[in-house]
């Protein structure tokens, strides 16, 4: 499966295989690569993703910290780098965090689609995760998290380039499904 030149989406659950994914298509692309990383370490189990994260990435990679990810983060690589954010998931919890209410998420992440989709200069690459194929929340916060991120996650797809889902370290193609008979 080749990728296009636009924006992907890569979507997944939890150690699905969405970031090594995402640096082996960087280990690939024969320019410069961006790394937006949305995750803060809160706690010393974050502070230990993390760190394993950097150290699964080539350090050679420019890094770019934005736990509130923007249109302006988006804008940041020059020539045609590839760009890679990971992750949305962390993205809407920082949002939410940051007292931002629904319909104010919902407009951050259609202006950071428009942006992603709009770059002409270089690939991207958005990991998100699919968590609305869990458990179901016990708390109403659990449950406004889930619904805000599934959907940030259609926002996303519905403007980018490809979707993929991956599980279990492989890929699948997602398509729209078209209404007509």
């Amino acid at each position: 499966m080749r990728l296009g030149r636009g924006f992907s989406l890569l979507i997944g659950g939890a150690r699905s295989g969405k970031s090594d994914a995402a640096v082996r298509l960087g280990l690939a692309w024969p320019g410069d690569v961006v790394f937006v990383a949305t995750a803060s370490a809160g706690d010393a189990d974050m502070e230990r993703r993390i760190a394993r994260h950097q150290d699964e990435r080539p350090s050679d990679w420019a890094l770019v910290e934005a736990p509130l990810c923007s249109a302006n983060d988006v804008d940041i690589p020059d020539g045609d780098a590839l760009l890679i954010i990971d992750c949305v998931t962390m993205l809407v919890a920082n949002l939410m965090f940051a007292q931002r209410d629904e319909s104010e998420i919902d407009a951050h992440m259609v202006v950071l689609a428009d942006a992603l989709a709009s770059r002409t200069s270089g690939p991207s690459l958005v990991i998100t995760n699919e968590v609305g194929l869990g458990v179901h929340p016990e708390t109403e916060m659990g449950r406004e998290y889930r619904d805000i991120l599934g959907r940030s996650n259609r926002r996303l797809a519905e403007r980018s380039e490809s979707s993929l889902f991956i599980t279990a370290g492989r890929v699948l193609p997602l398509q729209e499904l078209e209404f007509d008979w």
